[in-house]
C-alpha cells in the first residue's frame, strides 16, 4: 500500500472518530441535564442506557447476520477480550464519566476523560518498554498545566469541580484508554456492532444485578424519555459503532488523539443551552489541552 493510500486509509479513520467525539459532546451535553436537571440515580439510568442500547444492536445484528452473532463465542481467547472490552471499558467508563459529570459538570468531565490519549501512551512505555519520545513529555507536561487551569481557574485554594468529581474524571480517562485499545483484537475478526452489542449486554447485566431497572423507577417525564432516547441512540450506539469502525483504519493513538472533538462540542453547547460559565483562565486551560494531543499526534512517528 502506497504513502497515499495509507493515507486515504487513516482517514477514513479520523473522519468516524470525530464523528464519535462530536456524538459524544452533544451527549455529554444531555447526560449533565439527565444528572444534574432530572436528578437520576446513575446506577438506574446506566442499567437502562446498556440494556436498551445492547438490545437494540443484538436484535438489529440478528436481522443482518443471523446465528453468527454467536460466533464470537467460540473462541475463548476472543471471550477474555470481549469481556474486558465490557467491563474494564464500557463499563467502568459508562459510570465514572456519569459520576464525575454527576459530581461536577459536562465540560470539567470530558476535559478530564480527554487525557486518555496520554494514558495509551504512557501504557505503551511501561508494558512495551518503549523509551518516551521528547513530544510526548512536553505533550503530557502541556496537558497537565491546561487540566490545572481548566479545574481550577488557576486558583490551588479553589477548585472549579469537587475532589471527588476530579478523581471521577482521571478514572474516566484511564477507563477511555481501555475501550479503545482492548476491542480490537475482536473488531478484527467480527463486526463492530455486534461486538458492541454484546459487550453493552455483559454490562447491562453487571449493572442490573446491583440496580435493576425495574427497582425504585425514579419519575419518568416525557423530557426524561427524550433525553435517555437521546443518550442511548447518540451517544452509545452511533458514538461506540463509529469508534469501533474507527479502529479498522486508524491506529488507536489517532483515534484518541481525535478525542478533542468532545471538549469543544460540549463547550460550546454547554454556554449556548445550558448557561455555563468560563473565565479566560479555563479557556486557555482546555486549549491548552488540545494543544497538547496536537503535538503528540504530530510528532509521533507511526502516525
Amino acid at each position: 500500500m502506497n504513502n497515499q493510500a495509507v493515507s486515504k486509509h487513516v482517514g477514513k479513520g479520523i473522519f468516524w472518530a470525530i464523528f464519535a467525539s462530536t456524538l459524544w459532546g452533544i451527549s455529554g451535553t444531555v447526560l449533565q441535564v439527565i444528572s444534574q436537571g432530572q436528578k437520576i440515580p446513575a446506577e438506574w439510568f446506566l442499567s437502562v442506557r446498556t440494556l436498551g442500547a445492547g438490545l437494540i444492536l443484538i436484535i438489529i445484528s440478528f436481522a443482518r447476520y443471523g446465528m453468527k452473532i454467536f460466533d464470537v463465542f467460540k473462541s475463548w481467547r476472543l471471550v477474555g477480550w470481549l469481556v474486558a472490552y465490557a467491563v474494564l471499558g464500557l463499563m467502568a467508563n459508562l459510570y465514572t464519566f456519569y459520576m464525575s459529570i454527576q459530581t461536577g459538570n459536562a465540560a470539567a468531565s470530558t476535559i478530564l476523560q480527554y487525557l486518555s490519549p496520554l494514558f495509551i501512551v504512557l501504557g505503551s512505555l511501561l508494558f512495551q518498554h518503549e523509551r518516551p519520545l521528547r513530544s510526548d513529555m512536553i505533550a503530557f507536561g502541556i496537558a497537565l498545566l491546561g487540566v490545572f487551569l481548566a479545574i481550577t481557574k488557576g486558583n490551588l485554594n479553589t477548585l472549579a469541580i469537587p475532589t471527588n468529581s476530579l478523581i471521577w474524571g482521571i478514572l474516566s480517562g484511564v477507563t477511555a484508554a481501555f475501550y479503545i485499545v482492548l476491542p480490537k483484537p475482536v473488531t478484527k475478526e467480527h463486526s463492530p456492532m455486534i461486538v458492541l452489542g454484546w459487550a453493552l449486554i455483559i454490562a447491562s447485566v453487571l449493572f442490573n444485578l446491583k440496580r435493576p431497572v425495574w427497582v425504585d423507577v425514579p419519575p419518568i417525564h416525557t423530557s426524561t424519555v427524550l433525553s435517555i432516547g437521546t443518550v442511548i441512540l447518540i451517544g452509545t450506539i452511533l458514538a461506540f459503532l463509529s469508534l469501533l469502525h474507527s479502529l479498522n483504519f486508524a491506529p488507536s493513538s489517532v483515534v484518541s488523539i481525535l478525542d478533542a472533538v468532545q471538549p469543544v462540542v460540549t463547550f460550546i453547547l454547554s454556554l449556548v443551552f445550558l448557561g455555563l460559565e468560563f473565565n479566560w483562565v479555563e479557556l486557555l486551560g482546555s486549549v491548552l489541552v488540545i494543544i497538547a494531543i496536537i503535538i503528540l499526534q504530530k510528532y509521533r512517528p507511526d502516525i
